[in-house]
């Protein structure tokens, strides 16, 4: 492969939005299809595109506008003039910056939340390849919900059990936050309404999971047609202990990086083999202050060494400061914190996380059982993955205040670190984490879907 001259090689375009949770799944996916020997090109609207280096990896970069401003807030602004303006100038821009290359793409690869990318690959005629960055499982629900295959919770039904093709039976708790009746993202809804009204258009969906980890459904949703091909766990090479790294979380899009790194990976080697608590909510989502004194409370209550990624929310910094100084000594406080190399260090005993996908299968990849706090989209039905199917971790009950409380929080870690069921915690972690690295090896089952993926496009070109 990598004695093809680039002019010669099979070229691909992937195409995402400017969210950094978007982004560095589609440039690790990227730099995967490059080491099979494909010319690979990111297009995103994200600012930082304009003036970083290209390639990262190998994966060239490219930058369409969304029509906004350059000082709009695209991440916490108004969400729906963002997407609108995406939706209504994205689709001419990307056109424009496909007549300018100067090389014949054989096809076109786009996240959720730019489905109008598949109509820009039937004006050049090319397939189309969808990167589903959940779990299948999410993949399925959405599937039947927008297609209305099967009955799911109405105003005047809230509370009603689940029955889907390739899964466990699940209640409303348990479902994304997108098919409830009290969803109140109508935007979203949209977006995910066009992308499953229009799968027709779309000839293959790559999925960022691994064959191992949600058979059932994606041999369901393969034997109803969608050509689903799992190619993941797609995370940084470091969960794979393979030294250097291609990376694929480029520093530009990462908003909360600090200096915090080394101090992170020093003070964890001072601690023993799973003994530290690591928490963090991933990097858009606030907490409220009491939420925040919440986990301090546990914190406290456990006595155990932690790392804990704190998103400060606004104008209250002054008022944390004192909830957090009480356990200062206790732990690790930071504002960003090098997660993949954490969930890795032996250290780690513990994951306290919000169970978005990007977190959830870094965490199954390292082989960290999960103290589950979801909040929203999804992260219930992720939560639900943990604790019933894949037997990784335990979920945490919101009180009546719908905030997770300190003392409930304590519990579920404990019951993850020392209780009845920690040993089965830890073994299951242990077999996914074998089985995430036999799924990327040469021969394993994302390997031989990533090369069926790149010879049938190689074959189309």
């Amino acid at each position: 492969m990598g004695s093809i001259s680039e002019e010669n090689q099979t070229s691909v375009l992937l195409v995402t939005g400017g969210a950094q949770s978007h982004i560095n799944p589609m440039l690790r996916i990227g730099n995967l299809l490059a080491s099979k020997g494909l010319h690979v090109t990111l297009a995103t609207n994200a600012l930082a595109v304009k003036t970083c280096s290209s390639p990262v990896g190998g994966v060239h970069l490219e930058y369409f506008s969304d029509g906004l401003p350059e000082d709009h807030n695209r991440l916490t602004g108004q969400v729906d003039i963002y997407l609108n303006s995406l939706r209504k100038y994205g689709p001419g821009n990307l056109s424009a910056l496909i007549r300018s290359f100067g090389r014949k793409l054989a096809c076109i690869i786009n996240t959720p939340f730019l489905p109008w990318a598949a109509d820009v690959a039937a004006e050049f005629g090319l397939p189309c390849a969808l990167v589903w960055i959940q779990p299948c499982t999410v993949y399925q629900i959405y599937n039947c919900f927008y297609n209305r295959l099967n009955e799911f919770p109405t105003e005047n039904n809230l509370v009603m059990s689940v029955s889907l093709p390739g899964l466990p039976l699940l209640r409303t708790e348990d479902l994304p936050s997108f098919v409830l009746p009290s969803n109140n993202f109508g935007k979203y809804d949209g977006l995910l309404r066009e992308v499953f009204h229009n799968t027709h258009k779309v000839k293959w969906v790559l999925g960022n999971s691994f064959m191992e980890l949600e058979k059932d459904v994606i041999t369901s949703l393969n034997d109803a047609g969608h050509s689903f091909l799992p190619v993941g766990p797609i995370v940084p090479a470091t969960l794979f202990a393979k030294g250097e790294k291609i990376d694929g979380d480029f520093k530009g899009f990462n908003q909360f990086q600090s200096a915090d790194e080394s101090n992170c990976l020093e003070w964890l080697d001072k601690h023993q083999p799973a003994s530290v608590v690591y928490i963090s909510f991933g990097s858009v989502m606030s907490w409220s202050q009491k939420q925040i004194e919440s986990i301090a409370t546990a914190l406290k209550i456990l006595s155990r060494p932690f790392i804990w990624v704190v998103k400060q929310p606004e104008n209250q910094e002054s008022q944390q400061i004192g909830i957090l100084e009480e356990i200062k000594e206790q732990g690790l406080i930071v504002s960003w914190s090098p997660q993949t190399a954490v969930l890795s260090h032996p250290s780690v005993g513990c994951f306290i996380s919000h169970c978005g996908w990007n977190s959830l299968i870094e965490s199954i990849t390292a082989g960290v059982p999960v103290t589950a706090c979801p909040r929203w989209i999804d992260q219930p039905t992720n939560a639900k993955l943990v604790t019933d199917v894949w037997g990784v971790g335990v979920k945490i009950n919101k009180n009546l205040e719908e905030l997770f409380a300190g003392e409930e929080v304590a519990r579920c870690v404990e019951e993850i670190m020392t209780g009845s069921r920690s040993e089965e915690f830890r073994k299951n972690a242990a077999e996914f984490k074998r089985a995430a690295r036999e799924a990327v090896a040469d021969g394993g089952s994302s390997d031989k879907n990533i090369e069926l993926f790149v010879n049938a496009i190689s074959s189309c070109s």
